[in-house]
């Protein structure tokens, strides 16, 4: 397993980097178009929600193997206010912003493993990972 580091997310400069960080790795592990596209969006949303909704955050990139197929592994974190409800907060069309309320399930339809681990007071981390066919 390779690193391909850590990025921070404090303002919308930040979510156009991590955009152009993720594809390149996506690239590099050579996920198709078609899943290069779903990775990339998955990541500028859940930026997007690091930013709006803790302020800011963190995103780790890694490329990870498991047995012949390579991957591209995605971690968010924040130290915000945390997720209530985190059942809920997946419901499309849910959201306690401005947005479409489609960020959080959204993003897990993108990505092949999605996991979202928060608490009141505690912030957010969300794991996502993108494997090659």
């Amino acid at each position: 397993m390779t690193s391909s580091g850590e990025l921070a997310i404090g303002g919308s400069s930040d979510i156009v980097l991590v955009r152009q960080r993720v594809r390149a790795a996506a690239l590099e592990v050579g996920l198709s178009l078609v899943d290069q596209t779903k990775i990339v969006t998955a990541a500028s949303e859940l930026a997007r929600n690091a930013l709006v909704y803790a302020g800011g955050g963190r995103v780790r990139i890694e490329i990870v193997r498991n047995g012949v197929r390579m991957g591209l592994r995605l971690a968010f974190g924040d130290d915000g206010p945390g997720i209530p409800d985190i059942e809920q907060a997946l419901v499309d069309g849910w959201t306690t912003g401005t947005g479409l309320g489609l960020g959080l399930g959204g993003s897990r339809r993108l990505v092949d493993e999605f996991d979202l681990r928060s608490a009141p007071g505690e912030g957010t981390l969300i794991t996502v990972t993108k494997w090659t066919r």
